[in-house]
């Protein structure tokens, strides 16, 4: 089974997003690297803020996703509304959980923030797997936002 290496992970997207400011080109190019550096990764995308409170798909990996998502609703919307990292171990435990997807168990969702402190969107995370992600998978996907988006 394969798992993200965050080190090697950070020099893949250096490279490959050198010079680029493009939120959408970015989030497409790490949406790609992550969903298959990891076998947990059953859905790997972003989430956009696209008008007050509300979420729009952007780039994603996987199968398809909901199309919105607002603040008030989902894990999606926790990270988005609160600002925090939401670490699922159990999708259906979690208070207002939407099943854009039957498959996932667990989830992790990280609010994605650009250099002037302005919230891009969510970056999640489904596993068809329960309890797939720790806070070391937390802590390393925060660096990698940090490096892509917190130059932008």
């Amino acid at each position: 089974m394969s798992r993200i290496d965050y080190t090697d992970m950070s020099k893949t997207l250096a490279a490959l997003c050198e010079g680029e400011d493009d939120s959408v080109a970015l989030m497409a190019t790490m949406a790609c690297e992550l969903h298959h550096a990891d076998d947990r990764f059953d859905w790997t995308g972003f989430y956009r803020v696209t008008a007050p409170e509300m979420l729009k798909i952007g780039p994603y990996q996987g199968g398809h996703g909901c199309l919105v998502i607002p603040f008030s609703r989902g894990v999606c919307g926790a990270a988005a509304r609160t600002g925090q990292v939401q670490l699922v171990d159990d999708v259906e435990a979690f208070p207002g959980h939407i099943a854009c997807s039957s498959s996932t168990r667990s989830e992790l969702v990280l609010p994605v923030w650009n250099k002037a402190g302005d919230l891009l969107g969510v970056l999640d995370i489904d596993s068809d797997q329960p309890a797939a992600f720790a806070q070391s998978d937390a802590d390393g996907m925060t660096a990698l936002l940090s490096q892509v988006f917190g130059r932008i």
